[in-house]
């Protein structure tokens, strides 16, 4: 991670799939954890709430302003293959849902003005975002 970059590890997770649901994302810059996220969603799919968790994020990346967007790069990481791969137009995206998720997403990619990338990486690598998803769907 250099200057300039941010790099957000997602994560979503369903009990039940359908089921209570829950998103989580953490922001790194500079080697340090600049901000964490998470809450419940209500019942929903795993999938759902992965891309839940890549909306949030870019959500807050727009709320900021203290963070320069000058050749700014996102860098998001998901455990989701599936995911990652629709998000960069790998795999056809067939549910209706998912591709409204996907149209919001790269809308909120314009809007920024920054380059954007994914990666897969695997759950062990993604342990503090899946922590906080878990965290939350144990909160009552």
């Amino acid at each position: 991670m250099i200057k300039n970059n941010l790099s957000i590890y997602c994560d979503g997770g369903a009990r039940g799939n359908p089921g209570p649901a829950a998103i989580a994302f953490v922001v790194w810059q500079d080697n340090k954890i600049i901000h964490r996220f998470s809450r419940k969603i209500g019942k929903t799919t795993n999938n759902v709430a992965e891309y839940q968790a890549v909306i949030a994020a870019l959500e807050w990346r727009s709320q900021q302003s203290a963070i320069s967007s000058q050749q700014l790069t996102i860098s998001f990481y998901l455990d989701s293959l599936l995911i990652v791969n629709q998000l960069k137009g790998i795999f056809k995206i067939k549910n209706s849902f998912l591709k409204k998720l996907t149209v919001k997403i790269k809308n909120l990619e314009k809007e920024l003005k920054v380059k954007i990338d994914y990666h897969h990486i695997t759950r062990s690598k993604n342990k503090i975002a899946d922590a906080l998803v878990n965290q939350a769907l144990n909160s009552l």
